[in-house]
């Protein structure tokens, strides 16, 4: 098995709002739309597949359900601090839940975390250049 990722399916309560939030609000542009599922071009082999919660149920299972969040982050890597800012900004304004200011942290970089509208955390991020050199364009 080749060591890499083809897509991220993330089960959404509300695709519409999901959509605006995505399209309208961070500017982002669809790249496959179908009944129940909308997919985002997030990298040169990588798909963001946003799904409607009770389709992908009846694919995949129940969803687990609770108080906390998803035990997991989406990061997009930035290469300044400013545009880090610039991002949580953006954000914000589309109607994202700010949920960490950004900082710098322990391990050397400087980030911020917001949550879209189904909670979803994403970290914005500037980090030391043996990750950005990988990760960044």
């Amino acid at each position: 098995m080749d060591q890499r990722l083809s897509l991220i399916t993330l089960a959404v309560a509300d695709l519409p709002a999901t959509r605006r939030f995505y399209l309208e609000g961070l500017g982002w542009a669809p790249s496959v739309e179908a009944p129940g599922v909308l997919m985002l071009r997030a990298g040169e082999h990588l798909l963001l597949s946003l799904w409607d919660r009770e389709e992908f149920e009846a694919e995949v299972g129940p969803i687990m359900t609770g108080t906390g969040v998803a035990p997991l982050t989406l990061a997009h890597n930035v290469a300044s601090n400013d545009q880090v800012d610039e991002v949580l900004r953006l954000a914000q304004a589309a109607g994202a839940s700010a949920v960490s200011p950004a900082q710098h942290r322990e391990w050397g970089g400087y980030s911020g975390y917001f949550a879209d509208p189904d909670g979803f955390r994403w970290e914005i991020a500037c980090a030391p250049s043996e990750v950005n050199d990988i990760v960044l364009p």
